[in-house]
């Protein structure tokens, strides 16, 4: 029996162009009313979705879902599948939770919005400086709205306009953030940047995480307001922090009197408190979102007691002048929808779980790639693991980008949901939810591993 060289960049190519398009049949052929739907959806939402990005799920047609509860979801076409996705981290409490569906309905009958506090409101910020150890909190409708705030304040405290970012970041639409290296090094406008309102090179300095002297460099002017970016990079594949880097990030931060505001949306997975807790790391502010409200969206921003304190006594108009929040941040529904997940259902206890069984998941995925002779690396940050096509951890966004290789995350993808198995389009990720049981985990090796093997069978 003939095997192909299994890594990224000598798998037998024409096999593996094989393989896709008998996924694609197979695929159209199982989903014929989320194909139907499309082609309605396409007379009238852009490109056939309510959000574009839907469009990135392989097949040619996103699956049109009709119903979810804890970690499966049943699609349009009466096909269920074991959820790795997890709304990309929006559902990592699971979906349809008893617990926060209650809240919810209970919240709603008595009002949803009155542009006035709640109690919920201190109860999930005394949880949250619980967890993250930052004194002040603010709430947004989304994590990139908390971004934006973040970036504001910073440059309005500290009177620079530069922010810093790394190349292959992302967080949410903030317009400073779509920005990236290009081969030479130099910084331009991320390749796609739709309409930005001006050159992103003007507001923001970009550098590759883990580089210590560019770090250096970029500071040492300080024109920099703030750092924006994730403990460990999540959107160009999981790139770590390499030993001492966060150390050094938080020390040339303070020297040169720049906020070190840390983007957790993505890295929460870590655990309770995010890689903020996980890791002892310092920030001055903290910015989360997606799941911390079940799925209700919200979003929200923790600063340090004295920045927080400055902020608030600035006598600046923060509102209509200043232009951050909106009528439905910190609406009364989304606080009550974060009260109860993180007080019933993302609890410490329930993180320990989904840690533990990533863990497991890590090991199981590296024994499989052992037994195929793959050089593929697998890496996690908490409940969230993922593997890449190389050998070795990328140190660098450039370094991961070089990994990616589309056609064959388009089998993948392809071959699991075919299979009953979603995993986030985007990444080679799988979520560990708290209703994950050790035999999904397994069942997702397992279809991995069947996947694998088809590119390794002779022809």
């Amino acid at each position: 029996m003939r095997q192909a060289r299994a890594n990224s960049a000598t798998v037998d190519r024409e096999r593996l162009g094989r393989q896709l398009e008998s996924e694609r049949a197979a695929y159209r052929s199982d989903h014929r009313r989320s194909w139907k739907l499309f082609e309605q959806a396409s007379e009238v939402l852009l490109d056939g979705v309510p959000m574009t990005w839907m469009t990135k799920w392989p097949g040619g047609f996103p699956i049109f879902f009709d119903r979810a509860r804890d970690n499966r979801l049943i699609d349009v076409d009466g096909r269920e599948y074991l959820d790795f996705c997890l709304g990309d981290s929006a559902a990592i409490a699971g979906h349809g939770s008893t617990r926060v569906a209650g809240t919810i309905g209970e919240r709603y009958a008595r009002g949803a919005t009155a542009m006035l506090p709640t109690e919920d409101a201190i109860w999930v910020g005394r949880e949250l400086r619980r967890r993250f150890g930052l004194d002040r909190w603010l709430f947004t409708t989304s994590a990139t709205d908390a971004n934006r705030t973040a970036l504001r304040m910073a440059r309005q405290a500290t009177g620079r306009q530069k922010v810093l970012v790394f190349n292959g970041c992302y967080h949410g639409t903030v317009d400073e953030a779509v920005v990236a290296l290009d081969d030479a090094g130099r910084p331009r406008a991320r390749p796609g940047n739709v309409g930005p309102a001006v050159d992103p090179t003007i507001t923001t300095k970009v550098i590759e995480f883990n580089d210590i002297d560019a770090l250096a460099h970029a500071l040492r002017p300080r024109d920099v307001a703030c750092v924006l970016a994730e403990p460990v990079m999540t959107n160009v594949g999981m790139v770590q922090p390499q030993p001492g880097y966060h150390e050094v990030l938080r020390d040339v931060t303070r020297t040169t009197g720049t906020w070190l505001v840390l983007d957790e949306t993505q890295t929460w997975a870590a655990g309770p408190g995010g890689c903020t807790q996980a890791m002892g790391l310092e920030p001055d502010a903290v910015t989360l979102g997606k799941g911390m409200a079940g799925g209700i969206a919200i979003g929200t921003l923790g600063l340090r007691r004295e920045l927080g304190d400055a902020v608030a006594h600035a006598g600046v108009d923060l509102e209509d002048g200043g232009s951050v929040g909106g009528t439905l941040a910190a609406n009364a529904l989304s606080l009550a929808a974060a009260r109860t997940t993180l007080g019933e259902v993302l609890t410490d206890q329930a993180f320990a779980g989904m840690v533990g069984l990533a863990e497991r998941y890590v090991t199981e995925m590296q024994a499989t790639f052992a037994a195929r002779a793959m050089p593929w690396h697998m890496t996690n940050v908490g409940a969230r693991a993922e593997y890449r096509f190389c050998p070795l951890p990328p140190r660098t966004g450039a370094e991961s980008a070089r990994a990616a290789d589309e056609e064959l995350d388009q089998y993948l993808h392809l071959a699991l949901l075919n299979r009953g198995f979603l995993q986030t389009p985007f990444h080679n990720m799988a979520l560990m939810g708290p209703t994950t049981t050790t035999q999904d985990m397994t069942a997702l090796v397992s279809a991995i591993g069947a996947a694998l093997d088809e590119l390794l069978v002779a022809s």
